[in-house]
């Protein structure tokens, strides 16, 4: 009869083999991980390497968005509030201008507009999370500043005419601020401008002057409607970009999901199959531990 020389060296891997094998299913069960290191699956590893870049540019994005959408809303609001002052302010202006108003009503209406003026100038100085929002690029400049000692009485600007925008992961460029000097204080539709001369004219009582304050009211308005839009649009574009790539990050979760899990059934089926052929080397090595080689040659 011949004899393997090789027998306890060969059984001996067999047995470390077994054990490893054990080790690697029982660790794939209780993670739920097929490929925990590179050594598991390159390709797999590699691609995840690739998914989970992806993933951290999507969630970084998403994250900056859920800011930028608020800076965005703010500004879109407070733009609403001064479309809704200037349209009161506009509706004075037009009864100043009828002629048939005494000194007093027009002083009267005069207040009136300066009140409007006093809460667009407060509007105008909005701030979002410590920056100011009209500031241009300057967030921690207070754009606009009253003097009330002249008549009429004058207002400057000291942010810039910067802009800033978000670039998507799909790589559009969103405009998400209207500096305050495209706003309030723009040329042909200055808004604190016009509404300072309306003041100053309400208080000297001149219809006429108070008529071409409404016009030029009227432009200022429609300017402001304009600045609106662009932060309209770039919000309604941001919100659809960020719900995407929402969707898109819960779709890479997945694909690495199923590239990287472990199927559950197969694993502890193999571990089964294993620990059964593990028990059966280790019972062949205690059966020969109790004999000899020799005795199987007989």
């Amino acid at each position: 009869m011949q004899v393997d020389p090789n027998y306890i060296s060969n059984l001996s891997s067999a047995i470390s083999s077994s054990t490893a094998q054990e080790q690697t299913l029982t660790s794939e069960l209780s993670s739920g991980l097929a490929v925990a290191t590179l050594s598991d699956n390159p390709v797999a590893a590699s691609a995840n390497v690739g998914l989970a870049t992806s993933l951290a540019q999507l969630d970084s994005f998403v994250e900056s968005s859920n800011t930028t959408q608020g800076l965005l809303q703010v500004t879109d609001s407070t733009l609403g509030e001064v479309v809704t002052q200037l349209t009161s302010a506009i509706s004075l202006a037009t009864q100043g201008a009828n002629g048939t108003l005494n000194a007093a009503d027009l002083s009267s209406i005069g207040k009136e507009v300066a009140g409007i003026r006093d809460t667009v100038l407060t509007l105008a100085n909005t701030s979002y999370q410590g920056s100011y929002v009209f500031s241009g690029t300057q967030g921690s400049v207070k754009p606009f500043t009253l003097d009330s000692s002249v008549s009429p009485a004058a207002v400057t600007y000291s942010g810039d005419a910067g802009t800033s925008s978000v670039v998507t992961p799909g790589g559009q460029s969103l405009q998400v601020n209207v500096p305050g000097s495209a706003v309030f204080t723009a040329v042909g539709a200055n808004v604190l401008g016009t509404l300072n001369q309306l003041v100053s004219d309400l208080q000297s009582g001149s219809s006429a002057s108070v008529a071409n304050d409404a016009t030029a009211l009227s432009s200022a308005l429609g300017n402001v409607s304009q600045q609106r839009a662009t932060i309209d649009t770039s919000l309604s574009q941001l919100n659809e970009t960020t719900s995407y790539a929402q969707t898109k990050a819960t779709m890479i979760e997945a694909e690495q999901s199923s590239l990287l899990s472990a199927d559950t059934a197969t694993v502890a089926t193999g571990l089964q199959m294993a620990e059964v052929q593990h028990q059966a080397l280790i019972s062949v090595v205690s059966t020969l531990s109790q004999n000899n080689l020799f005795s199987y040659l007989k």
